[in-house]
């Protein structure tokens, strides 16, 4: 991908990045890692179980595993170059330097149709859980999902500082009843019961642990990944943190730590207190471990409420997510300039207001959450893909490029998340091919608006933009 510069000078003059600035230095190490923890926490309470019907306790375990060691090459990969690149481009931004326009926008396309799908989701399984705890008899439907985006979005425009907070508390409350879910759910743990899922003799390689044989493996990558979807988007705050070479890299490592050992601590829990086989198609998994007899009970209530705080902070924190990544792409020129524009508490409110929109009608009109979760892993595994291999191009082209932090490993660990990032995309297919073809449409359409439109119009005045810039410069002094 060329490295030619494209951008333009930005015709607004020179108050465009004033009118398009964010609110430095609000966020410390351990709020980001609170952050890191609030875009995946939702999916340590449901979601992950369906794996259990794709490859079966043996398979998911697999699958949860390969996912982890993705997610924790990745992460360790994105630290690295959020030290280099500290904005809120984030894994636009990388790519952006390594592959050039195209593969900036590419990357960039792919994770808004992360962070726009993941919300839409989420909201959706909000209202079931209201609906199903009986919470002032409220049902679930459109205007539930109406005042959910509605009061979340406004905590956003407040401020950056006060949403973090915000989310650090809910983030808290539902890490916490995870570990109360483990302590409860010890009593009545079995090792019987992980792999009591019947076995389907016809399928290659099955035996009791993996009841579908070896390509149920593959098939529950896809479900692996929900222990730590959303991990990624830490960079995206870089612009609002204090110190970010130092202090993103640290929150990033911590951030993906706790997240393992929730994954690992929730999934042998439920499987092993309840049984893989009455919990594989459950929309409240958790809630069914501790309820084996049907009968609620006051700790499966307080798992119960602490779920729906767990969509809550993962819905809160994946609207901030997209905000950014749409905020970034727009004061590039990549996508429409006006939509960067920040409110007096430098907030950027149409990059809040029209995704959350675009969210809530896509929750109202479609009402099919899970489907459009796997658009979301879909968009997801694209952006892996790509930003693992924009650290490991900027490692071979670039080796002299000033790294306040380095990746473990170097490359090899970047190379193992590209690998493995593939074959999760193309795992998508095995569960959802209907999410994998509206993900791809979606695509088409963004791809046909940059090539014939935007491509010309970027703004050299942008961060990544002046970084890749200066990069193509000392590469041609480099050839004179």
């Amino acid at each position: 991908m060329s490295q030619e510069p494209t951008s333009t000078p930005a015709p607004e003059g020179d108050d465009y990045l004033e009118r398009r600035a964010l609110r430095r230095g609000s966020a410390g190490w351990v709020l980001l890692t609170g952050l890191g923890v609030a875009y995946v926490v939702s999916g340590d309470y449901s979601g992950w179980n369906f794996g259990l019907a794709e490859g079966g306790f043996g398979g998911l375990a697999i699958a949860m595993v390969l996912m982890g060691a993705m997610y924790a090459c990745m992460v360790f990969a994105l630290a690295e170059l959020s030290s280099i690149l500290p904005t809120a481009g984030g894994g636009y931004g990388f790519a952006r330097r390594a592959l050039g326009p195209w593969g900036g926008f590419l990357t960039g396309t792919a994770i808004l149709i992360e962070y726009v799908l993941a919300p839409a989701a989420i909201v959706i399984f909000i209202g079931d859980y209201v609906e199903s705890l009986g919470l002032f008899g409220l049902e679930s439907g459109w205007p539930m999902y109406l005042v959910c985006f509605a009061i979340f979005l406004g905590i956003h425009l407040w401020g950056v500082g006060e949403a973090l907070r915000f989310s650090f508390v809910v983030t808290g409350i539902a890490v916490a009843a995870l570990v109360v879910f483990a302590l409860a759910a010890l009593p009545d743990f079995s090792f019987a019961a992980l792999d009591d899922i019947p076995v389907d003799a016809s399928a290659a390689g099955s035996n009791s642990w993996l009841p579908f044989g070896l390509l149920g493996i593959w098939a529950a990558f896809p479900f692996g990944m929900w222990f730590f979807l959303g991990v990624e988007g830490v960079p995206l705050a870089a612009e609002e943190t204090r110190d970010p070479a130092r202090t993103l890299p640290k929150a990033i490592r911590w951030s993906m730590g706790i997240l393992v050992v929730l994954a690992v601590v929730t999934f042998v829990a439920a499987a092993g207190a309840r049984g893989s086989a009455a919990i594989q198609e459950a929309g409240n998994p958790l809630v069914e471990a501790l309820q084996p007899d049907g009968e609620a009970t006051t700790l499966s209530r307080i798992v119960n409420y602490a779920g729906l705080a767990g969509l809550v902070a993962s819905f809160f924190s994946l609207i901030y997510a997209g905000s950014r990544q749409l905020f970034a792409l727009s004061r590039a020129g990549y996508l429409p300039r006006f939509l960067s524009l920040t409110s007096r508490r430098k907030a950027p409110y149409l990059g809040l207001l029209v995704p959350g929109t675009i969210g809530f009608l896509l929750a109202a009109v479609s009402g099919n959450g899970a489907r459009m979760l796997n658009i979301a892993v879909f968009g997801a595994t694209i952006s892996y893909a790509l930003m693992s291999l924009s650290h490991i191009v900027l490692r071979r082209r670039e080796p002299e490029l000033p790294r306040p932090y380095r990746t473990p490993g170097g490359v090899l660990t970047s190379s193992v998340a590209l690998v493995l990032a593939c074959a999760a995309l193309v795992a998508t297919f095995l569960v959802d091919v209907t999410a994998a073809l509206i993900a791809l449409a979606v695509y088409v359409v963004a791809v046909g608006y940059f090539g014939l439109y935007s491509r010309k119009r970027l703004v050299a005045k942008a961060p990544e933009e002046e970084f890749a810039a200066l990069a193509a410069a000392e590469a041609e002094l480099a050839r004179d």
